[in-house]
């Protein structure tokens, strides 16, 4: 476990939608988001959807590459006193069109690449996973119970790892540099699911495995919480720790997406 299939990725950004929507309802979308304090729920949802309408605009003109001047999800802060009316059809038509636009192209198209990464397997992962965990923020937001499938918990880890890692680390070289280090090791252990990675952290580009080994510092804990974990979302405390804290905390303090 750990990787869904291209086809599993786009279902799941309709899905996710549909679930991030189910929550809006009668709910107040004018309060802040304290994970996104910059944010209210309502811009939150822009957000989401203006990443979602991003990509698929790319997708379906077939940009060679990643044209960041199209993103409109930057700056939202113009949307306020909105209502789920006209939020939720409005992210859903957005996610149904990026699930379709991907549905119709090879995965494995050279169009809208990010570091030589083909666009639509990269994008269908990506937007899917932002709107796992943007559903995150906006349901704790609203005091909504938040679950996800186990397997796409899985997939949003090893995601983390692959991507948003290294990322980081290329756009955040000064803030990063410290975490360089002979033995420099983390893993991570989910207990509920089949599902270890290992962040090597000795060479200045990050690598990522999969599969069980040694590492300076190891976590270990239900899948859920160790996304949550890696994206700053909840506290490490609560979750098994064996070996390098500062380690850790220096990781988790300095990668952020």
């Amino acid at each position: 476990m750990g990787k869904l299939s291209y086809e599993r990725h786009c279902a799941e950004i309709t899905n996710q939608a549909a679930l991030l929507v189910s929550a809006l309802d009668g709910a107040d979308l004018g309060v802040q988001v304290p994970s996104c304090p910059d944010w209210t729920v309502n811009q939150l949802v822009r957000h989401v959807g203006f990443a979602l309408r991003w990509a698929d605009e790319m997708i379906r003109e077939k940009l060679p590459e990643v044209d960041m001047s199209r993103n409109l999800a930057v700056d939202v802060s113009t949307y306020v006193n909105e209502q789920a009316s006209v939020l939720g059809p409005w992210i859903e038509e957005s996610a149904a069109s990026l699930a379709s636009a991907l549905e119709a192209v090879d995965p494995d198209e050279m169009i809208a690449t990010l570091a030589g990464h083909p666009g639509p397997r990269l994008w269908s992962r990506r937007m899917a996973q932002e709107t796992v965990i943007h559903r995150w923020d906006a349901v704790t937001a609203l005091g909504v119970p938040f679950e996800v499938d186990p397997e796409v918990a899985a997939d949003n880890l090893t995601e983390w790892a692959a991507f948003a890692l290294p990322l980081s680390f290329f756009r955040w070289p000064a803030e990063t540099a410290g975490l360089v280090g002979p033995g420099n090791t983390v893993h991570l252990h989910a207990t509920d699911v089949d599902c270890e990675v290992v962040l090597d952290l000795t060479a200045p580009r990050p690598a990522m495995r999969e599969g069980h080994e040694k590492a300076a510092v190891a976590v270990r804990g239900p899948v859920t919480d160790l996304m949550l974990a890696v994206y700053r979302r909840r506290p490490v405390d609560g979750l098994e720790v064996f070996g390098d804290r500062d380690l850790l905390d220096r990781l988790l303090a300095s990668v952020r997406f």
